[in-house]
């Protein structure tokens, strides 16, 4: 008997654990958001958790006005999260260039808002049942005792493969080696011929576009659709950039995944109360111990 017991514990644990991974790669995903942003453009874009919301606002209009199938939904999702992340960059962004770091951030928290509530404008505060846009079947292991769904897969699978084809794209292309040398240095870049407007915008297009991803991920694992879906996952995903290092897109892979983990496992095992404050505290320790994160590099300010 108390064999059986202790491996329905260790079956409990593991689904908890996939889940928590599953949870992960989303934060993930948007961390390497935030993460490309603020390594390049050297800000931090808190209206990030707000395109996420309008991703999957996309996908929920795709499918349902225009009858599209869930492939080309999520495509049209990337396309006006892309669109919406540069029209971001070039109206509120791109005349903060030489601001102090102050008032980029109450900018950012101001489009924020405009966006939650241009979303509430349109689509009302009822809360939008969404069609999740993964079709694999689950999958059961260990006599039906581990499931691991298709969104789970998809997501895993999916954030792996952002986090390698974004490492090569730095690594390999000319617009990739563009961006590391803006964010070593604008104005030594610039001298070089590199055109750093442009540049930002491109990382700009690029992470909205992974939030478009992301919507539509989140969305389908947690089918409920508001103005304010994207704005707690962004935070978190947030804290996941800081905790694997903000900057680096390994670091973002790896605090999404373990910040999953950790809020998944404290709602199963502490308080689905607490989850959420666990996570924060995570920050604070993170921030007190090792303030750069764990692939973080030191940054050494000139005087």
């Amino acid at each position: 008997m108390t064999r059986i017991a202790g491996r329905e514990k260790v079956m409990s644990f593991l689904n908890y654990l996939i889940s928590g991974l599953s949870l992960g790669s989303v934060y993930a995903i948007i961390a390497l958001g935030y993460t490309m942003v603020y390594g390049i453009a050297k800000m931090l874009n808190f209206a990030h958790g707000d395109v996420i919301m309008v991703g999957g606002f996309a996908v929920y209009m795709s499918m349902n006005a225009l009858g599209l199938n869930p492939i080309l939904a999520v495509i049209v999702s990337i396309i006006v999260c892309t669109v919406l992340g540069i029209v971001i960059e070039k109206v509120a962004y791109k005349p903060l260039r030489k601001a102090t770091p102050l008032a980029v951030l109450i900018t950012a928290i101001g489009v924020s808002y405009f966006l939650q509530n241009l979303a509430l404008l349109i689509f009302g505060s009822d809360a939008k049942l969404f069609t999740s846009v993964v079709n694999i079947k689950a999958i059961s292991l260990a006599n039906g005792q581990i499931t691991i769904t298709g969104e789970t897969i998809v997501t895993i699978v999916v954030c792996i493969i952002i986090m390698v084809v974004l490492s090569l794209f730095i690594k390999k292309t000319k617009a990739g080696q563009a961006m590391l040398a803006v964010s070593e240095d604008k104005e030594a870049a610039e001298l070089m011929g590199i055109n750093v407007n442009k540049t930002i915008s491109l990382t700009f297009a690029i992470g909205s576009g992974l939030a478009g991803i992301a919507g539509a991920l989140l969305c389908s694992a947690y089918p409920t659709l508001t103005p304010y879906t994207g704005s707690m996952p962004g935070i978190k995903a947030f804290v996941a950039a800081v905790f694997g290092g903000i900057g680096s897109i390994p670091g973002a892979l790896i605090g999404g995944l373990l910040l999953g983990v950790i809020e998944n496992l404290s709602k199963a095992y502490i308080s689905s109360q607490m989850a959420d404050a666990i996570v924060f505290s995570v920050l604070i320790i993170v921030l007190l111990v090792k303030p750069t994160g764990l692939l973080g590099k030191k940054i050494s300010e000139k005087v």
